[in-house]
């Protein structure tokens, strides 16, 4: 297999041979037929191209040859978000009477999926600790058809044990799913492990440059033609200058993970030790209660860590306001270094005690971007003095 820089360059190139180095945007809706027979096949065709933008574009393609490549599966698609990618996925796996299985440590807007979405369709989820492979097999009942993973996980950082996941869901017949947002096929492959589907927000890392909203999954074609099934009924339909927007910034994927990663190891190994920091989560560091583990299934660690602060809500919010370099924002995998509070973030999506339940209050978690590291790591020191200082005052 060619390197991932020669496959975030080169592979969508068969998808639509042409003459143009840089891929054209279709920025249509609709696309035409020569005659019936070729309209009724386009019009039928799984993840298409040149049908119905809802359907399929050109676009859409390239971007999915790429995705499916660097995650070493058969194939792929995307959607409008990363959020969208996720509940087509579920809506399509799953149906009233099921039960899927989740883990505590997860993204606000998954865990909202889970606990305030699914019910309302007669589906009822577990969470469980996933740093215990065995709390997985004791939340499995006769009706349980979908495990959802994720790690390294949002805020955390916790990691689930891939491997383990997946040897159990196969003994026991069921589906896995897994967030690659935070690593990237770059850093980890859940298809290695055996994860059925793959998703991603988009708007992280894969596109790399806080300019577009997207989601992709990867997985078996004959999964991915299901959860496309009901994607045409959810609309959730990426744009195509956001498909070309995306493909733009995959391209360069292999070159800014690479700093992320190492800036995201030295920011958690400047403030691991520092007074005014209880906790640093980062599975790049050795005191990581999972590194182990870490360094056994991802090849780094990516660019996010989270500070958990001995201030609480307060020294957080101090933090974040000393900041020079990352700016506050909700987003993460950017080629600028971002910081938020999660628990003031995660107010649109979850109730407070489910808040309580999932973040600390003094927690931030701080993407790092591409800036040089010395200027990041002084930044991120003397934000922290301040909040030390400030709490002695």
């Amino acid at each position: 297999m060619p390197g991932s820089s020669t496959v975030t360059v080169h592979a969508d190139r068969e998808v639509l041979p042409q003459r143009a180095v840089a891929p054209p945007i279709y920025q249509t809706a609709a696309f035409s037929a020569p005659d019936g027979e070729t309209f009724a096949r386009a019009a039928v065709e799984p993840r298409g191209q040149d049908f119905y933008t809802r359907f399929g574009n050109p676009n859409h393609a390239q971007v999915a040859a790429v995705v499916a490549e660097l995650e070493g599966t058969e194939a792929a698609m995307v959607t409008a978000s990363g959020m969208a990618a996720l509940t087509t996925a579920v809506l399509a796996l799953v149906s009233a009477g099921d039960h899927v299985v989740g883990q505590r440590s997860t993204y606000g807007g998954t865990a909202s999926v889970l606990l305030n979405l699914l019910p309302r369709f007669g589906v009822t989820t577990t969470l469980v600790d996933q740093t215990d492979p065995a709390a997985f097999e004791q939340a499995l009942t006769p009706r349980t058809r979908l495990v959802l993973v994720e790690t390294p996980s949002n805020p955390l950082l916790q990691i689930t044990d891939l491997r383990a996941v997946t040897d159990l869901a196969r003994a026991h017949d069921l589906l896995t799913m897994a967030d690659n947002t935070f690593a990237t096929p770059l850093n980890q492959r859940p298809a290695d492990f055996g994860v059925d589907l793959v998703w991603h927000s988009a708007t992280k890392y894969l596109n790399g440059h806080t300019d577009v909203s997207a989601g992709v999954l990867a997985g078996p074609a004959e999964l991915l033609d299901k959860v496309w099934d009901t994607g045409l009924l959810t609309g959730t339909v990426l744009g195509p200058f956001d498909a070309w927007l995306l493909l733009r910034g995959m391209r360069t994927l292999p070159l800014r993970m690479p700093r992320h990663n190492a800036n995201g190891q030295a920011l958690a190994e400047a403030l691991d030790a520092h007074p005014a920091v209880s906790r640093v989560h980062y599975p790049g560091l050795v005191s990581h209660p999972q590194h182990k583990l870490a360094v056994g299934q991802m090849t780094g660690f990516g660019g996010v860590l989270s500070i958990e602060f001995t201030g609480g809500f307060e020294a957080a919010d101090a933090f974040l306001g000393r900041l020079r370099y990352a700016r506050r924002s909700a987003s993460l995998g950017g080629v600028e270094s971002l910081a938020v509070h999660p628990a003031s973030m995660w107010r649109g999506m979850l109730d407070e005690e489910q808040i309580a339940a999932a973040v600390p209050p003094g927690l931030v978690r701080l993407a790092a971007g591409t800036e040089d590291t010395a200027d990041l790591v002084a930044d991120v020191v003397t934000a922290a003095d301040s909040v030390a200082m400030g709490s002695r005052s």
